[in-house]
């Protein structure tokens, strides 16, 4: 029965050294991206509740924004990853030119309804039914980050546009590297922007600039990181072949146009409407007052760092799996894709318990109420209990997606979002008296149903295809 076990679930030294070496700059990259929100968290919590929340709240929303970033690559991102593993770097190129228009048109859109519905937006997030808090200090500390941070928005679009199809072709480092000079960068210029400098050569003193000064240092990290993944990709030709002419045109043809759209937009769909539900959910939350917002955001901030272990292991699955069934390697492609799940399952779940034993003492951080922090302990409790849970949901998502079925995985995330999570988040949060700690865990579990279906979903098969072979 071991033998069995081993054979089906567990890799060889080679398949983990292979994986390690593929994922570790990946999760370096994710982790000093969070690590960058993590202290620009840290630095406006020690400003004040109402600069926190304000703060927490547009970063809630440009959350949707970078999923719907993510979205709007990941559709093409399939087709560039089984592009190249068939050696096809002209497909490669138009899937990279699909890229391009989308995020620059979600970029856009976006820009355009922070500017015309940004009170609007963060409003939607403010309740006075809490004892903690002035909802319209958070208000106006919530636009003027905001307002600044719209100019990053576009290069954060070109980055991903760049470094998506970077890890296509398995060069994971750059990424790392734009990533780690971004981190640098923001750390940096926080601590001088955001409290201010008595006394800098040539330039003199700086002063404080509270949530603007957070928002400016963010905004020139992107542009820093955004130009390093630009200018290595155009510089390296003979590493990224797709690049080559890539801007000489701007047509896409017209079959891969489609098979792209037929894939890809329900793709980008699930990402929009996924990270809307998540937003969705915190405003669920958000109904309970401005205490529940900045506990939330406080315990939201040391989860993602402690996610990004997962995520990127499930953004592997999408690059290893994605090539295998380019290549036609269909029976390779599921083993692949379940030791990869059970690995993932296996390494948060040594993340979950070190969330448990240092989350605790996260919270006292920041220069915030008790009942705020006592309350984040328990956020950071319930999310490192089902963080295995979510671990196997993630994988299961990529794994479906990765052959291209975008539409039963559109059903699996976003639908199971929106039929399930959101109106169980909607009425025990705004028509129950129950604690919101209790609400907060029922919501949460829901994702054990989730996996259930996951499993059973990724166990028949039904996603192993090379759809860049297959004609519409």
């Amino acid at each position: 029965m071991w033998r069995e076990f081993k054979r089906k679930y567990i890799g060889d030294r080679a398949f983990y050294r292979y994986i390690v070496f593929l994922a570790l700059p990946m999760i370096a990259q994710n982790a000093i991206t969070s690590f960058v929100s993590f202290l620009d968290n840290i630095m406006v919590g020690r400003i004040g509740t109402e600069q926190m929340s304000g703060v927490a709240i547009v970063n809630q929303l440009i959350f949707v924004f970078n999923i719907c970033i993510f979205g709007a690559v990941s559709g093409a991102g399939i087709f560039g990853t089984q592009f190249y593993g068939k050696g096809d770097f002209e497909g490669q190129k138009y899937a990279f030119r699909f890229k391009l228009y989308a995020g620059l048109f979600v970029s856009t859109v976006t820009i355009l309804l922070f500017a015309f519905l940004g009170p609007e937006l963060i409003s939607l997030y403010l309740s006075d039914s809490g004892e903690v808090g002035d909802i319209g200090l958070a208000l106006e500390f919530g636009l003027d980050y905001m307002k600044v941070m719209a100019f990053g928005l576009i290069p954060f679009a070109i980055t991903q546009v760049y470094t998506n199809t970077i890890k296509e072709t398995g060069h994971t480092l750059i990424p790392m590297i734009s990533g780690i000079v971004a981190m640098v960068t923001n750390l940096i210029l926080d601590i001088i922007l955001i409290f201010g400098v008595e006394s800098v050569p040539v330039i003199g003193a700086i002063p404080a600039l509270g949530v603007k000064g957070a928002a400016m240092a963010t905004v020139i990290a992107r542009f820093a990181e955004c130009l390093i993944a630009v200018i290595w990709t155009h510089t390296h030709k003979e590493k990224n072949p797709y690049i080559v002419g890539a801007y000489s045109g701007f047509k896409i043809p017209w079959h891969i146009l489609k098979k792209i759209f037929v894939t890809g937009t329900p793709l980008m769909i699930n990402e929009m409407l996924w990270s809307l539900g998540i937003a969705t959910i915190a405003q669920c939350y958000a109904v309970r007052g401005l205490e529940v917002v900045a506990a939330n955001n406080i315990a939201s901030t040391i989860t993602n760092l402690f996610n990004v272990v997962y995520i990127q292991l499930g953004s592997c699955i999408a690059i290893v799996v994605g090539q295998r069934l380019g290549a036609g390697e269909l029976d390779e492609a599921r083993d692949v894709s379940r030791k990869m799940i059970l690995f993932s399952v296996f390494c948060c779940s040594i993340m979950a318990f070190i969330m448990m034993a240092v989350g605790r003492f996260f919270p006292e951080i920041y220069d915030t109420e008790e009942s705020i922090k006592a309350l984040a302990r328990t956020f950071i409790f319930i999310s490192a209990a089902i963080m295995p849970v979510c671990s196997f949901c993630h994988c299961c998502y990529f794994t479906l997606r990765s052959g291209g079925k975008t539409l039963i995985t559109f059903v699996f995330d976003s639908g199971f979002m929106w039929c399930l999570v959101i109106p169980v988040a909607t009425i025990l949060s705004k028509y129950t008296t129950l604690a919101i700690g209790l609400v907060f865990a029922l919501v949460q579990s829901i994702e054990i149903i989730k996996s259930i279906v996951g499993f059973f979903m990724v166990k028949s098969g039904i996603w192993a295809r090379n759809i860049v072979e297959e004609k519409l």
